[in-house]
């Protein structure tokens, strides 16, 4: 088997990261009815959890057998990725329990009344709150399993030798938003929080100029792999946000957008037009 090439991990691992985000899209957006519909619409979502679970595995085995052990800062990395292995497997679990907290319709033992209307939508009524539960769950594993595999190729791009054969990954273009929030997080004592806000998790940026970013900016910044946080730290209590090298780099190439002005054309004096005589 050839030597794992370490510069093609970064892309790999953003790839997983952009899996964990659609995964957590579809579960976020889930739409069912108790029963036999919530089975047929959470089954694949199980699944696909536990490709995710297997790729994530594979990608700590491949890591751990690789060069990458000897590089600065690797066992954090490799720490890392194991809790992505074990988020993506508590999002398993989620699922498959509110596989588990779904109603079913079947025939009761014998000498036992069948359900009425009424009491199916008692039944209903005491699923619906444990199953929601489980999937909100899922939903939060599923978005920190994203962040963290974009955190993790962001680490390895940035501990890669400087004399790699090859080229230096381009510096991404800055709009005016995600330059302002750069510049913001540049100055330094940025953080990244999570609160639960209507009995869900919601993560938001802190500036320390007071500069507001939201977290969709901010996730590109993570995306390209301008900022990193201090995964070490609860989100509870603030990850410290830092600007990367490349983040560094995009602020002093930024060009800011250019503005389309106009040059008011006066309108032609209809008085002294030539040609008419009375």
């Amino acid at each position: 088997m050839p030597p794992l090439d370490l510069n093609e991990q970064p892309d790999q691992l953003r790839a997983l990261a952009r899996s964990f985000e659609e995964l957590h899209d579809r579960v976020r957006d889930l739409s069912y009815t108790p029963g036999t519909d919530a089975l047929h619409k959470i089954t694949p979502l199980l699944l696909a959890a536990q490709e995710l679970t297997a790729a994530a595995l594979g990608h700590l085995r491949a890591l751990d057998d690789s060069t990458y052990t000897g590089v600065t800062g690797s066992r954090a990395g490799l720490e890392a990725l194991s809790a992505i292995v074990a988020g993506a497997s508590l999002a398993c679990t989620d699922l498959a329990e509110a596989i588990s907290a779904n109603p079913y319709e079947g025939a009761p033992y014998a000498g036992y009344p069948a359900d009425d209307a009424q009491a199916r939508a008692a039944r209903h009524g005491e699923a619906i709150p444990r199953m929601n539960s489980h999937l909100k769950d899922a939903v939060h594993q599923l978005d920190v399993g994203a962040t963290a595999c974009h955190y993790l190729a962001t680490s390895i791009n940035s501990s890669l030798p400087t004399t790699s054969p090859h080229p230096p990954q381009a510096v991404a273009k800055l709009n005016d938003t995600q330059h302002s929030a750069l510049q913001s997080l540049a100055q330094g004592e940025g953080r990244l929080y999570e609160r639960v806000q209507r009995g869900r998790s919601v993560n938001r940026v802190a500036a320390n100029d007071g500069t507001r970013i939201s977290i969709a900016t901010f996730r590109t910044l993570a995306r390209h792999g301008l900022v990193t946080t201090d995964t070490s730290t609860p989100l509870l209590v603030g990850q410290a946000i830092s600007v990367t090298e490349q983040g560094q780099r995009a602020l002093v190439q930024f060009r800011p957008t250019a503005t389309l002005t106009t040059t008011a054309v006066p309108a032609p004096n209809t008085s002294a037009t030539p040609g008419v005589r009375r």
